[in-house]
């Protein structure tokens, strides 16, 4: 697939000293070992590169990205997460694969990342609660991790599995989600190069608050398909449910597309708000794009189907 450069032309914060840096990176002023000192990574990661249909000259500032999120696992609250996930010990870490496939087993996550090469890839991330980032992740194709596992033909779902600890994870002593948080896809949305398993954020490790130390990144869905802080991968013959799914079927859907023309039973999806030197009211709103404006990439993935119905 050749992908297109991607360019936000509405208003986002500019991160300076990040931009900066990558201009220093690419030129070849600051290598990848300065980047990936030990002081920087609690992971031994390999070389990455950075993919340039992706880089966007504005992004959404570092501090915003990491202080204003949802993870639910330290608390209801945006500012939670930043506050509370510094319980979560994420060395050592482990990822279980099992299911519908050849190469099964427990996988040391240090282990599992070098076998795939790692990129930057910068996203807009769009939250179903109508407000959008653009982030700098770093990570590698999911599609290469399906490959490496070698799914039976009869598999057509990838299924994720948040660790479920409530010492590490405080809000899992509440009742609000039933632990642990799950997610899936298709194995088509699973196989399409935008779909990303990511190690870090703004040229560092990910922060414990953004889903430390693997996460998803599907960029066409809404944000709870992100899954976060993932220790079992699992391959399906049959659709999985989802976390929200199970909690409000009537608002939640398994595909969760960016799709402006459904709205949320309580509030519209039409536009968004992008944060900007943190959330405010008074942040501008713009227009949703389909599939968050990947269609392009995306919409074949979904033909015939009725996307009001499967949202």
């Amino acid at each position: 697939m050749k992908f297109k450069n991607t360019h936000v032309d509405h208003q986002v914060t500019d991160e300076a000293t990040y931009l900066n840096r990558r201009q220093l990176i690419q030129a070849g002023v600051m290598g990848t070992a300065a980047l990936m000192s030990p002081s920087a990574w609690s992971l031994t990661l390999p070389k990455h590169q950075t993919n340039d249909a992706f880089v966007i000259d504005e992004l959404t500032s570092e501090k915003d990205a990491t202080t204003y999120n949802n993870f639910y696992e330290f608390g209801l609250s945006k500012s939670d997460p930043a506050e509370n996930a510094g319980s979560l010990k994420t060395a050592p870490w482990t990822v279980t694969i099992e299911g519908l496939c050849e190469n099964k087993g427990q996988f040391d996550i240090e282990q599992l990342v070098k076998q795939f090469q790692l990129e930057e890839r910068i996203y807009r991330m769009r939250c179903v609660e109508a407000w959008s980032m653009v982030i700098p992740w770093l990570g590698f194709k999911l599609a290469d991790l399906v490959k490496f596992c070698q799914p039976l033909s009869a598999a057509k779902y990838i299924y994720f599995e948040t660790l479920y600890d409530p010492k590490q994870m405080p809000g899992q002593r509440g009742r609000s989600i039933p632990w642990p948080y799950r997610e899936g896809l298709r194995l088509d949305e699973a196989m399409n190069e935008l779909t990303l398993m990511t190690v870090g954020m703004y040229g560092k490790k990910l922060p414990n608050q953004n889903g430390a130390p693997l996460r998803l990144i599907v960029p066409w869905k809404y944000g709870f398909k992100g899954i976060k802080s993932i220790v079992k991968i699992k391959f399906l013959d049959q659709q999985p449910v989802n976390s929200w799914q199970a909690i409000a079927p009537q608002e939640y859907g398994f595909y969760a597309n960016v799709n402006p023309q459904v709205d949320h039973p309580r509030w519209s999806q039409a536009t968004e708000r992008r944060i900007t030197g943190g959330f405010s009211l008074f942040n501008s709103r713009i227009k949703t794009q389909m599939f968050n404006g990947y269609g392009d990439y995306v919409a074949d993935l979904y033909k015939g189907m009725d996307l009001s119905r499967y949202y």
